[in-house]
């Protein structure tokens, strides 16, 4: 069995609620007990931050004995070099995930300092870009 975590930022705790035609309206609690269903094969962890550092501590924590990591630093993405650090820090692999396609909104979402480290990218599927990260770390 493969132990994968997900990591969102900021914010992401209220999906379901927050501006629903962007972000959907499923809570995450309840995607995460669907994704642990469909996955069988997979340990899956999840944690959520409003907090830059907690969310670097988090990846310190679990980045040398995971089998993958999902992140979504949300706006952090955008502005945090010290995520971008640690992602480059660390051995598990990580796979960058928005639920958005960052590159239709705003010119600041255009810029990420956690793609250069990801070992891929997925983006503008909903929350589907979850469960596709998580379906490329049972191919790998």
């Amino acid at each position: 069995m493969k132990n994968i975590i997900i990591i969102n930022g900021p914010n992401l705790n209220l999906l379901g609620k927050r501006q629903p035609e962007i972000y959907g309206d499923i809570n995450f609690d309840d995607f995460i007990v669907e994704q642990k269903e469909k996955f069988p094969s997979l340990s899956i962890e999840y944690f959520q931050s409003n907090i830059e550092g907690e969310i670097i501590d988090k990846l310190h924590e679990v980045g040398f004995d995971f089998d993958g990591i999902i992140l979504n630093a949300a706006a952090y993405t955008h502005t945090s070099v010290g995520i971008g650090d640690a992602v480059a820090s660390i051995s598990s692999p990580v796979i960058e995930v928005h639920i958005s396609n960052t590159y239709s909104r705003e010119e600041f979402r255009h810029v990420s300092f956690i793609s250069p480290h990801a070992k891929g990218v997925v983006l503008g599927f909903g929350l589907k870009s979850y469960e596709l990260a998580l379906t490329s770390f049972i191919n790998l």
